[in-house]
């Protein structure tokens, strides 16, 4: 089996691929500003399921990916770019563009030939991401997983500014006191938000067919919808969409291991053990990196968030 961990600032993807790299289980888990914790609960859950000695690799991505390859003892940690379109190419190796909409950013990734082109982050602004989407939902009072059904229903969608998350929820806001129905609202939202996503993060990108589109807000079917309708081509949504970064870290991971003969993972123990970090700034260079430290009780297990890798590197 193989062992991938998509830590992100909303959720912690974990997934484990068996010799085919079919998807064998995945968790979906909140990450609630405690990386550490919430790897350590899906360790535990793993461990009713798997021992040991059925990890042959592990992967890490995501922003906490450096935290979760020193915590499990991890094979290879990568970017979210390559994760996610690693899964996609293995999934479907004519997938030319892939829409990655998550909790707290989007990303638009080209692909030629099975490789990555060209690429693009939307970090700075929340419009469009699944944490606003999810505030707009509960402001509603509608549940999340009913938003793109609400959609669907409207007839005369109404058209919201969605350059800004501030500016969108203003606008909604005076979309409902003029007295428009909800549906025509969300679908409108929905529209605007894929028009935002177009026009910043894709701006200058050679969107082409086949589309994928994954992470969490791909559930949206609203979303989908609107961005079919913008970009006049099909969207398809990858039965696994939510956990595509972490299928990827598994797959790069077994690639991993060929190279490295075996596997660094620590065991689904590590889940009962008390792990603390600790943040030092390291005087070897002009840099002045802040390194943290892992420390299992007495013991330090890894570091990470150095430049040049002068302290990851080390052998603990």
């Amino acid at each position: 089996m193989y062992l991938g961990i998509d830590v992100g600032s909303v959720s912690t993807d974990i997934v484990v691929l068996d010799e085919d790299l079919k998807l064998v289980h995945k968790l979906y888990l909140r990450t609630k500003g405690r990386p550490i914790k919430v790897i350590q609960e899906g360790l535990l859950i793993l461990s009713e399921f798997f021992k040991d000695g059925d990890i042959k690799a592990v992967g890490t991505t995501g922003s906490g990916r450096y935290l979760a390859k020193v915590l499990v003892g991890g094979d290879i940690a990568k970017n979210e770019i390559t994760s996610h379109a690693v899964a996609a190419v293995n999934l479907d190796k004519e997938v030319r563009t892939i829409i990655e909409i998550g909790g707290q950013d989007s990303k638009i990734i080209t692909i030629e030939n099975g490789v990555v082109t060209d690429f693009a982050m939307n970090t700075v602004c929340a419009a469009g991401t699944g944490s606003f989407l999810d505030r707009q939902a509960e402001r509603l009072e509608i549940p999340i997983e009913k938003f793109g059904e609400y959609a669907l229903k409207s007839q005369n969608p109404v058209r919201i500014a969605g350059r800004c998350a501030v500016f969108a929820e203003s606008d909604m806001i005076h979309k409902q006191q003029l007295g428009y129905d909800v549906s025509d609202i969300i679908a409108g939202l929905c529209s605007a938000l894929a028009r935002n996503f177009i026009s910043n993060v894709a701006k200058g990108k050679n969107i082409k067919p086949k589309v994928f589109f994954q992470g969490g807000v791909a559930a949206n079917i609203g979303m989908k919808r609107a961005f079919e309708e913008l970009l006049d081509m099909e969207v398809f949504v990858p039965e696994h969409y939510d956990v595509m970064g972490a299928i990827g870290a598994a797959i790069l991971a077994k690639e991993q291991v060929v190279l490295n003969k075996k596997t660094s993972f620590r065991g689904f123990g590590i889940h009962n053990t008390l792990i603390m970090p600790n943040t030092f700034k390291c005087n070897g260079c002009s840099n002045m990196c802040e390194v943290v430290e892992l420390k299992e009780g007495e013991f330090k297990i890894g570091y990470f968030g150095d430049k040049c890798g002068r302290w990851s590197r080390v052998a603990v």
